[in-house]
């Protein structure tokens, strides 16, 4: 397997970084088997997993933990932090106050004494970007972390915090996390050159679009009975009439394409987010050691300007199938307080 640096951070990491959100409660609840497919995907040579404080509340973390007892070293590690992790209104966001216990509580469950990568899995409103950088770059100096990263940070919000780290002597955000699929090219606008500007490692999620692009959905079949569509139909643009039928169109002319291509749908897809000259690594998240099998192989994947030109015409470069797939809504859209007087 061929690696890439991270950024500037000089760490070499895997094209493929496996992603645990669906270990745990939120997917496969066999740790078992999630352990087992850790081991999998490290044999494999993937080198780069990364979780989340959030996932399944903690489980995902502890699992990951099991997994890599024996084998950390070998690992470039990286977890995130924002999301509330109780009722108690301090136990989320970007504060120092929840960041200090934030990390230790993620290097306990994952059974280690640093963090390659800690990433703010969320822009927080509340917070002064400054008192984020500061206690990021404390934790940077007493050695728990070895880089910080952003996720979902629009192309301003990385602007500012680069612009504030050289001016208040932090330690700058060498990543960025963001939603990019074939179905979600928003991030092509703004956030990736602006990422590639500031020498950024980019870290795609969902770019299988959250299994619309490996196939399971097709026009005419049956919703299978274990996808998230049928047990998450409130979180699955599934119930969108106009959107469903745009993407069942939209995956046969796809699939299509990756015949002619001579891949499979699932490695055409992740082939796509990894050919763009920003993104470092994309990320699988699957639930089944079947499901990690069936995309382990994207890692050497090379598809064609005649490929990506063919995928271009059917959805245009900035396009987003929903709008719900950029994965941030800036507050002032949801909050009216915020465009009254």
């Amino acid at each position: 397997m061929e690696y890439r640096t991270l950024g500037r951070t000089g760490i070499q990491v895997s094209p493929l970084c496996l992603g645990t959100m669906m270990f745990g409660a939120w997917g496969n609840t066999d740790h078992d088997e999630c352990v087992a497919m850790v081991h999998h995907a490290l044999d494999a040579g993937i080198n780069f997993v990364d979780t989340a404080d959030v996932y399944a509340h903690g489980e995902s973390e502890q699992i990951l933990g099991r997994a890599l007892a024996g084998r950390r070293d070998d690992v470039v590690l990286a977890t995130k932090f924002y999301n509330p992790m109780g009722e108690d209104p301090n136990r989320r966001g970007a504060s120092r106050r929840w960041i200090v216990k934030a990390v230790e509580d993620s290097l306990t469950r994952l059974g280690t004494d640093y963090l390659d990568l800690y990433q703010v899995h969320h822009p927080d409103a509340l917070t002064d970007i400054d008192e984020t950088l500061g206690a990021l770059s404390d934790l940077v100096r007493a050695g728990k972390v070895r880089a910080i990263g952003t996720s979902v940070f629009p192309a301003e919000a990385l602007v500012e915090a680069q612009w504030v780290a050289e001016r208040r002597g932090r330690e700058r955000f060498a990543t960025e996390q963001l939603s990019y699929s074939i179905f979600a090219r928003h991030a092509e606008a703004a956030v990736l050159p602006t990422a590639e500007r500031y020498g950024l490692g980019v870290l795609v999620w969902s770019p299988l679009n959250g299994g619309w692009l490996t196939g399971k959905y097709r026009h005419g079949a049956p919703t299978p009975s274990d996808s998230r569509a049928a047990t998450n139909a409130d979180h699955f643009d599934y119930r969108s009439e106009q959107v469903r039928q745009r993407k069942l169109d939209l995956v046969d002319g796809l699939d299509a394409i990756a015949r002619k291509a001579g891949v499979s749908l699932i490695h055409l897809a992740l082939g796509f987010v990894q050919s763009h000259r920003a993104v470092t690594s994309a990320i699988i998240g699957p639930r089944t050691m079947e499901q990690l099998d069936s995309q382990l192989g994207a890692a050497g994947v090379a598809l064609g300007s005649d490929v990506l030109d063919a995928i271009d015409e059917l959805v245009a470069p900035g396009t987003d199938l929903n709008p719900r797939d950029v994965g941030y809504v800036p507050p002032a859209l949801t909050d009216p307080a915020l465009r009254r007087r």
